[in-house]
């Protein structure tokens, strides 16, 4: 059930980022932050960079190259810093979908063996999942504390955590991706993430409990 919960996480992840081909969620938090003011962008200028930026995340575009208009000159919006990290993150994101999928995978099979194996396995499956459920509630509680009581600070250990390097730390005067992606917008998106997780852990659970209270096991011949 562990398992079955980190799925589930990579999941959400992936439906709070790509749920909304039309990138919806984005264009919100670039108007919410003057993203186009600061960037003296178009909006649908701003949108163009964002779906080729997303592409690349996912491993549909090989190359971080968006030839645009910033600050009233073509150019192209992303820098030779901009490529490096991202090449980081989309390595993290595929590793991190990869991940879930082996996740899957193993709880499937676990989970299988146990169906055949207990006669009682829709309570088991429904206290393995509540401890898992309890588990997750404990940690996501105290991330939530620790975000919202300092973010930046979290927001770094997790770069820290997880990248090898300082490519990561930007320069608002040079940078124009970090100018389109403020910490604000980082911040809206883990609440956004947190949502669709929790509704996800919630479903699994209404599933299992029904499971258990209207599932009979078919009469053998």
């Amino acid at each position: 059930m562990m398992c079955a919960v980190i799925a589930a996480l990579v999941f959400s992840i992936l439906a709070a980022v790509y749920g909304d081909s039309h990138y919806r969620f984005y264009k919100k938090e670039y108007q919410k932050y003057e993203v186009t003011e600061d960037l003296d962008m178009n909006i649908d200028h701003v949108m163009y960079v964002t779906e080729h930026m997303m592409n690349y995340l996912i491993g549909k575009e090989e190359k971080l190259s968006v030839v645009t208009t910033v600050e009233g000159k073509e150019q192209d919006f992303f820098n030779e810093r901009d490529r490096l990290h991202m090449r980081d993150v989309r390595n993290l994101f595929l590793g991190g979908i990869k991940v879930g999928g082996v996740c899957l995978i193993v709880a499937a099979a676990i989970l299988t063996m146990f169906k055949k194996r207990e006669k009682d396995w829709k309570r088991l499956f429904c206290r393995a999942y509540s401890i898992a459920l309890g588990v997750w509630l404990v940690i996501g509680v105290l991330l939530g504390i620790a975000f919202s009581i300092d973010f930046t600070t979290c927001f770094t250990i997790f770069h820290k955590l997880f990248f090898t390097n300082n490519l990561w730390i930007f320069n608002p005067e040079t940078d124009y991706m970090i100018r389109m992606l403020p910490e604000g917008f980082f911040s809206d998106m883990v609440i956004r993430i947190s949502e669709v997780f929790g509704a996800v852990l919630v479903v699994i659970w209404i599933v299992l409990f029904v499971i258990k209270k209207y599932y009979k096991k078919p009469e053998e011949s």
